[in-house]
């Protein structure tokens, strides 16, 4: 989860067609009306998953049942946003905490949902117990390889056979304005274990849950810029690519999404060309962690619809980007919203410096925005049967 700073100068979005599991139309008649059908019955016209990420206090609390009724209907598949990172599932050294995420499999169990599993490597959110130790040195680096290993394989084989994908590596690439801005591996595995960390977790991942897609995933990967040292979707795309032929098991590519309306950000034809480079690797793809952010300026705080009704209709247009683009892609297996209500969004509990907001399909009431109505409509619009060929006059 990162905030967009490449700027790119947007073009109109494509217009696409063909589908899966068409339903066949008689000729002179009309198709049911298909507006009042949730996001998770549309997506599946195109055996396409539509996730969101779970906030579980949200999830339990009985003051905010909205929350789990629309996790419910809404959506195909679900993620968990924070309940199966390293320090929530063990805080304490060789003690798991499994409950609020074994909580959520059962839950998704219950309701014929699919799990993306998030994260198993990743620098951030990682147990005090961890970084401390390899601080003041108790950690070595041998027993912290051997730590990284215990934990993939332990974390896998709990929830094996109920996880459908996972983030196995996170982030792992740098960004063109940090230094030096040649893009190159980040972070806290990188830095104690060095560039094969990545192939490593792949393989211990793969052992210990055969039948989980695996995937590495980062933000900023929805295009290609100009595929130069800096490029950081052509960067992910030769380290993967280089995975693949080393015979690495990595099954997908997961484009996180963030985008912010400050930001020129993509068309449609430039998203599908980078996910059809990476499905033309043999890999799948999937949109993990979709939001659309905009500055909360006093206006808009003070409810002025003059600043207010545009950042709406740029969301709308950038969150049906990436839709459009996935659904032209028939590899792209699953499009996940990083929540779906601003009211429990963590866009402005991180972007405070200026305040952002205004991020997911829902506002803070549970009423759909713009942006729901958009994503409703690519998901209805691509193709047969409520888009035919033109009759004759």
């Amino acid at each position: 989860m990162r905030l967009r700073r490449l700027l790119l100068v947007s073009a109109a979005a494509v217009a696409l067609g063909g589908t899966l599991n068409v339903v066949p139309v008689s000729a002179g008649s009309s198709p049911p009306d298909p507006s009042n059908q949730s996001l998770k019955a549309l997506g599946q016209r195109h055996n396409l998953y539509i996730g969101t990420a779970v906030d579980m206090a949200a999830l339990d609390d009985p003051a905010d049942p909205k929350y789990r009724e629309l996790v419910k209907s809404e959506f195909s598949s679900v993620t968990a946003e924070n309940v199966m990172k390293w320090e929530s599932l063990e805080p304490t050294r060789g003690t798991y905490n499994w409950g609020p995420a074994d909580k959520l499999i059962e839950f998704a169990r219950k309701n014929n949902q699919k799990v993306r599993g998030h994260v198993l490597v990743w620098q951030n959110q990682l147990p005090t117990w961890l970084t401390e130790g390899v601080a003041n040195g108790t950690i070595s680096t041998t027993e912290l390889r051997d730590l990284l290993k215990k934990h993939i394989t332990n974390v896998a084989k709990h929830f094996k056979g109920k996880i459908w994908q996972w983030d196995v590596v996170n982030e792992a690439a740098s960004d063109p304005w940090d230094s030096p801005s040649s893009i190159h591996l980040k972070g806290f595995w990188a830095q104690h274990l060095g560039p094969n960390y990545i192939a490593d977790a792949f393989r211990w991942a793969r052992a210990a849950d055969p039948s989980a897609l695996l995937f590495y995933n980062d933000y900023n990967l929805e295009a290609f810029g100009d595929k130069g040292p800096s490029d950081k979707t052509y960067y992910v795309y030769n380290m993967v690519k280089q995975l693949k032929q080393s015979g690495v098991p990595i099954d997908g590519v997961g484009s996180q999404g963030h985008l912010g309306t400050q930001y020129g950000n993509y068309n449609a034809f430039q998203v599908k060309e980078a996910l059809d480079a990476f499905s033309g690797l043999g890999l799948s793809t999937a949109f993990t962690e979709v939001d659309v952010r905009s500055q909360m300026t006093a206006g808009v705080q003070g409810g002025d619809s003059n600043e207010i009704n545009p950042r709406l209709q740029a969301s709308s247009d950038n969150f049906s980007v990436l839709m459009q683009a996935c659904l032209a892609n028939r590899h792209c297996l699953s499009f996940t919203f990083w929540g779906f209500t601003d009211k429990h969004s963590w866009v402005p509990t991180w972007f405070t410096d200026p305040l952002e907001g205004l991020a997911t399909l829902y506002d803070e009431s549970y009423q759909p925005k713009r942006a729901y109505y958009a994503i409703k409509s690519d998901l209805i619009f691509a193709g047969p049967p409520y888009v035919l060929p033109r009759g004759k006059k």
